[in-house]
Protein backbone atom coordinates (compact mmCIF):
# COMPACT_ATOMS: atom_id res chain seq x y z
CA UNK A 1 0.00 0.00 0.00
CA UNK A 2 1.38 3.42 -0.94
CA UNK A 3 0.70 6.75 0.68
CA UNK A 4 0.71 10.18 -0.91
CA UNK A 5 3.59 12.48 0.01
CA UNK A 6 1.64 15.60 -1.00
CA UNK A 7 -0.25 17.53 1.67
CA UNK A 8 -1.62 21.02 2.26
CA UNK A 9 1.41 21.71 4.40
CA UNK A 10 3.79 21.00 1.52
CA UNK A 11 1.75 22.61 -1.26
CA UNK A 12 3.30 25.64 -2.91
CA UNK A 13 2.05 28.88 -1.31
CA UNK A 14 -0.10 31.19 -3.35
CA UNK A 15 0.47 34.93 -3.51
CA UNK A 16 -2.56 37.18 -3.13
CA UNK A 17 -2.90 39.90 -5.72
CA UNK A 18 -4.70 43.21 -5.45
CA UNK A 19 -6.17 45.19 -8.39
CA UNK A 20 -4.49 48.51 -9.08
CA UNK A 21 -5.18 51.26 -11.61
CA UNK A 22 -2.25 53.07 -13.20
CA UNK A 23 -2.56 56.86 -12.86
CA UNK A 24 -0.28 59.85 -12.53
CA UNK A 25 1.50 60.17 -9.19
CA UNK A 26 0.43 63.82 -8.99
CA UNK A 27 -3.19 62.74 -9.32
CA UNK A 28 -2.77 60.32 -6.41
CA UNK A 29 -1.84 63.25 -4.19
CA UNK A 30 -4.65 65.38 -5.66
CA UNK A 31 -7.16 62.68 -4.78
CA UNK A 32 -5.83 62.27 -1.25
CA UNK A 33 -5.92 66.04 -0.66
CA UNK A 34 -9.50 66.30 -1.92
CA UNK A 35 -8.55 68.49 -4.88
CA UNK A 36 -9.90 65.86 -7.25
CA UNK A 37 -12.54 63.14 -7.05
CA UNK A 38 -12.74 62.29 -10.74
CA UNK A 39 -10.75 60.11 -13.14
CA UNK A 40 -11.14 60.28 -16.92
CA UNK A 41 -10.18 57.13 -18.79
CA UNK A 42 -10.29 55.64 -22.27
CA UNK A 43 -7.92 52.70 -21.93
CA UNK A 44 -4.32 52.23 -22.96
CA UNK A 45 -2.75 51.47 -26.31
CA UNK A 46 -2.73 47.76 -25.50
CA UNK A 47 -6.47 47.69 -24.70
CA UNK A 48 -9.51 47.71 -26.97
CA UNK A 49 -11.34 50.04 -24.62
CA UNK A 50 -11.45 50.98 -20.94
CA UNK A 51 -13.40 48.77 -18.55
CA UNK A 52 -13.80 49.14 -14.80
CA UNK A 53 -11.71 46.23 -13.52
CA UNK A 54 -12.70 46.49 -9.84
CA UNK A 55 -14.98 48.49 -7.57
CA UNK A 56 -12.19 48.99 -5.05
CA UNK A 57 -8.52 49.18 -5.93
CA UNK A 58 -5.15 50.75 -5.24
CA UNK A 59 -3.68 53.52 -7.35
CA UNK A 60 -0.34 52.62 -8.95
CA UNK A 61 1.55 55.89 -9.56
CA UNK A 62 3.25 56.80 -12.82
CA UNK A 63 5.22 59.85 -13.90
CA UNK A 64 6.29 61.46 -17.19
CA UNK A 65 7.78 64.81 -18.22
CA UNK A 66 4.56 65.64 -20.10
CA UNK A 67 2.61 65.74 -16.83
CA UNK A 68 4.01 69.18 -15.97
CA UNK A 69 2.45 70.90 -18.98
CA UNK A 70 -0.83 68.97 -18.55
CA UNK A 71 -1.43 70.07 -14.94
CA UNK A 72 -2.80 73.54 -14.23
CA UNK A 73 -0.26 75.89 -12.59
CA UNK A 74 -2.11 76.14 -9.28
CA UNK A 75 -1.54 72.39 -8.82
CA UNK A 76 2.13 72.24 -9.84
CA UNK A 77 3.13 71.62 -6.21
CA UNK A 78 1.78 68.09 -6.67
CA UNK A 79 4.24 67.23 -9.44
CA UNK A 80 7.30 66.86 -7.21
CA UNK A 81 5.32 64.79 -4.71
CA UNK A 82 4.13 62.47 -7.43
CA UNK A 83 7.60 62.16 -8.93
CA UNK A 84 9.05 61.25 -5.53
CA UNK A 85 6.78 58.19 -5.44
CA UNK A 86 8.20 56.72 -8.65
CA UNK A 87 11.75 55.53 -9.28
CA UNK A 88 13.35 53.07 -11.67
CA UNK A 89 13.17 50.25 -9.17
CA UNK A 90 10.21 51.02 -6.86
CA UNK A 91 6.90 52.85 -6.47
CA UNK A 92 5.13 54.14 -3.38
CA UNK A 93 1.42 53.25 -3.29
CA UNK A 94 -0.57 55.61 -1.06
CA UNK A 95 -4.21 55.64 -2.16
CA UNK A 96 -7.09 53.21 -1.86
CA UNK A 97 -9.93 54.10 -4.24
CA UNK A 98 -13.54 53.03 -4.38
CA UNK A 99 -15.82 53.66 -7.35
CA UNK A 100 -18.80 55.83 -6.46
CA UNK A 101 -20.24 56.22 -9.96
CA UNK A 102 -19.29 55.49 -13.57
CA UNK A 103 -20.48 58.06 -16.11
CA UNK A 104 -20.00 57.56 -19.88
CA UNK A 105 -19.03 60.93 -21.37
CA UNK A 106 -21.60 61.30 -24.14
CA UNK A 107 -20.98 65.05 -24.56
CA UNK A 108 -17.18 65.28 -24.86
CA UNK A 109 -17.42 68.78 -26.31
CA UNK A 110 -18.30 69.94 -22.78
CA UNK A 111 -15.29 68.45 -20.91
CA UNK A 112 -14.09 71.99 -20.19
CA UNK A 113 -16.96 72.25 -17.71
CA UNK A 114 -15.29 69.57 -15.57
CA UNK A 115 -12.15 71.63 -14.91
CA UNK A 116 -13.11 72.46 -11.33
CA UNK A 117 -13.25 68.72 -10.55
CA UNK A 118 -9.67 67.78 -11.48
CA UNK A 119 -6.12 69.17 -11.79
CA UNK A 120 -5.54 68.75 -15.55
CA UNK A 121 -5.70 71.50 -18.14
CA UNK A 122 -8.73 71.36 -20.39
CA UNK A 123 -6.45 71.35 -23.45
CA UNK A 124 -4.67 68.23 -22.20
CA UNK A 125 -7.97 66.48 -21.50
CA UNK A 126 -9.20 67.26 -24.99
CA UNK A 127 -5.94 66.23 -26.61
CA UNK A 128 -4.91 63.09 -24.74
CA UNK A 129 -8.21 61.79 -23.40
CA UNK A 130 -11.02 62.93 -25.71
CA UNK A 131 -8.88 62.98 -28.85
CA UNK A 132 -7.33 59.56 -28.23
CA UNK A 133 -9.45 56.96 -30.06
CA UNK A 134 -12.20 59.51 -30.81
CA UNK A 135 -14.77 56.85 -31.72
CA UNK A 136 -14.61 55.43 -28.18
CA UNK A 137 -16.47 57.01 -25.29
CA UNK A 138 -14.47 58.60 -22.51
CA UNK A 139 -15.36 57.18 -19.09
CA UNK A 140 -15.63 59.39 -16.00
CA UNK A 141 -15.07 57.64 -12.68
CA UNK A 142 -16.17 59.41 -9.53
CA UNK A 143 -14.04 57.87 -6.79
CA UNK A 144 -13.71 57.91 -3.02
CA UNK A 145 -10.02 58.17 -2.07
CA UNK A 146 -8.53 57.24 1.29
CA UNK A 147 -4.88 57.10 2.34
CA UNK A 148 -3.34 53.82 3.39
CA UNK A 149 -2.33 54.01 7.02
CA UNK A 150 1.15 52.97 5.92
CA UNK A 151 2.22 53.73 2.32
CA UNK A 152 3.48 50.66 0.48
CA UNK A 153 6.89 50.72 -1.18
CA UNK A 154 6.77 48.04 -3.87
CA UNK A 155 9.45 46.89 -6.31
CA UNK A 156 8.76 47.68 -9.96
CA UNK A 157 8.42 44.59 -12.13
CA UNK A 158 8.87 44.26 -15.91
CA UNK A 159 5.24 43.19 -16.39
CA UNK A 160 4.06 46.51 -14.92
CA UNK A 161 5.60 48.51 -17.77
CA UNK A 162 3.37 49.42 -20.69
CA UNK A 163 0.37 51.46 -21.76
CA UNK A 164 -2.49 49.64 -20.06
CA UNK A 165 -4.87 50.57 -17.27
CA UNK A 166 -5.01 47.71 -14.78
CA UNK A 167 -2.51 45.43 -13.12
CA UNK A 168 -2.47 42.95 -10.26
CA UNK A 169 -0.09 43.75 -7.43
CA UNK A 170 1.29 40.92 -5.30
CA UNK A 171 0.47 42.20 -1.85
CA UNK A 172 0.46 41.09 1.75
CA UNK A 173 -1.90 42.02 3.36
CA UNK A 174 -4.57 41.62 0.69
CA UNK A 175 -6.93 44.45 -0.19
CA UNK A 176 -9.62 43.71 2.40
CA UNK A 177 -7.06 44.07 5.19
CA UNK A 178 -5.44 47.08 3.53
CA UNK A 179 -8.87 48.73 3.45
CA UNK A 180 -9.29 48.40 7.19
CA UNK A 181 -5.95 50.17 7.61
CA UNK A 182 -6.95 53.11 5.43
CA UNK A 183 -7.50 56.57 6.85
CA UNK A 184 -10.53 58.81 6.49
CA UNK A 185 -11.70 59.50 2.91
CA UNK A 186 -10.61 62.81 1.41
CA UNK A 187 -14.18 63.81 0.48
CA UNK A 188 -17.48 63.22 2.26
CA UNK A 189 -20.25 61.11 0.79
CA UNK A 190 -22.32 64.25 0.27
CA UNK A 191 -19.45 65.89 -1.64
CA UNK A 192 -19.10 62.83 -3.86
CA UNK A 193 -22.82 62.73 -4.60
CA UNK A 194 -22.57 66.36 -5.71
CA UNK A 195 -19.56 65.58 -7.91
CA UNK A 196 -21.39 62.66 -9.52
CA UNK A 197 -24.46 64.81 -10.16
CA UNK A 198 -22.30 67.54 -11.70
CA UNK A 199 -20.56 65.08 -14.01
CA UNK A 200 -23.86 63.62 -15.18
CA UNK A 201 -25.36 67.07 -15.77
CA UNK A 202 -22.35 68.45 -17.65
CA UNK A 203 -21.12 65.60 -19.84
CA UNK A 204 -23.26 62.50 -19.22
Amino acid sequence: MTTSTTSAATAAPTTATVPALKEWGAVAHALLQGRQALLLRKGGIGEKRFAVGADRFLLFPTVAHSHAEAVRPEHHDLLARGAADVSDDAVVVRALLEVVEVVPVTRPERVGELEDLHVWTTDSVRRSRVGFRPRHLLTALVVRAAPLAQPLRLPRRPEQVGCFSWLDLPLDPPLDRAATAAGAPARTDEDLREVAAAVRARVG
